[in-house]
């Protein structure tokens, strides 16, 4: 049986920065951010040729351990076997080990370039198979539903497939991320997770994402109690206890943060009036950038131009 045909001409994929969780949605809540890492793909004659630049350049893989590679490799067995050769060129912006979604975005970039770059390819994988496949890669669906949809996303898992729906952000709110210099590992803020949660805590939790919903679509003046969180932040506090400090310092300032992610990234939303002071309040220590909202999530683009 033939394997799948390859365009001659290289894709270049566009993915955003996420932030997860936005504080009470647990591993189902995700926002996606006007940070982008692109990455160009073409077929070649032979072998692997990876270049990377900005983030991660002189710290990751140009081999087939690289995410973006092997997120490339498992699209492609999916539409029905690999190329002959592959270069591949990453120019990346998002922080790495931030909380910023930057696993999420290599693998939303490597399967979306594999779809682009294979003939047919959008028959062989469409949209829910994309987010199927990227949850499969990550482990959990909120940061990739958001980095593949834009906007603000709920993701679920039913009947151990992923599911996710996209809604529009109320257009006032101004994302203020503050980035520490220090990064932090997924799995060791997951590990910090108790197995058990108070009832009471679970019980708040739900309220606050459902009321969350309203808030982040209709309602932003709602933010301040809508991301109150009881079920992970505190419990993380050992892995980054100036993250916490941050964040309810803001708090008590009356500004709506969380952790982003799994941290130790801060996010705080606001809104244009707000948002340049709000910048200021971390102080010393913290990269503070005004973000924009993304609404069009994981995109093929024309090479030429728009970096």
């Amino acid at each position: 049986m033939a394997g799948p045909a390859f365009r001659a001409a290289a894709v270049r994929v566009r993915v955003p920065a996420t932030s997860a969780n936005l504080g009470p949605g647990f591993d189902a809540f995700g926002l996606a951010l006007g940070l982008y890492d692109d990455v160009v793909v073409r077929v070649a004659d032979s072998g692997l040729h990876v270049d990377i630049a900005g983030e991660g350049a002189d710290t990751l893989p140009r081999d087939e351990k690289h995410l973006v590679v092997r997120s490339l490799r498992t699209a492609f067995d999916l539409l029905g076997g690999q190329p002959r050769g592959l270069e591949v060129v990453c120019a990346n912006r998002i922080p790495h080990g931030r909380g910023l979604g930057s696993s999420s975005a290599a693998i939303c970039a490597g399967i979306m370039a594999a779809r682009a770059v294979t003939i047919g390819g959008p028959a062989g994988l469409d949209d829910t198979a994309l987010l199927e496949l990227a949850t499969e890669i990550e482990g959990h669906p909120d940061n990739v539903a958001a980095c593949l949809m834009g906007g603000f996303t709920v993701a679920w898992t039913e009947g151990g497939a992923a599911r996710a729906v996209r809604m529009e952000p109320a257009a006032s709110l101004v994302p203020v991320v503050f980035v520490p210099a220090v990064p932090l590992l997924t799995e060791t803020a997951r590990g910090l997770l108790p197995r058990t949660v108070p009832h009471v805590d679970a019980a708040a939790n739900a309220g606050r994402a459902a009321l969350l919903v309203e808030a982040l679509t209709r309602r932003p003046e709602l933010l301040l109690p809508a991301t109150e969180d009881r079920l992970h932040q505190e419990y993380r506090a050992p892995a980054m206890p100036e993250s916490l400090a941050l964040v309810n310092r803001l708090r008590a300032e009356g500004v709506p943060a969380v952790v982003s992610g799994a941290g130790p990234t801060v996010l705080a939303l606001t809104d244009e009036g707000a948002a340049d002071k709000v910048s200021r309040l971390a102080g010393d220590g913290w990269a503070a950038n005004r973000l924009a909202l993304d609404a069009a999530g994981a995109s093929v683009l024309p090479l030429a131009g728009g970096q």
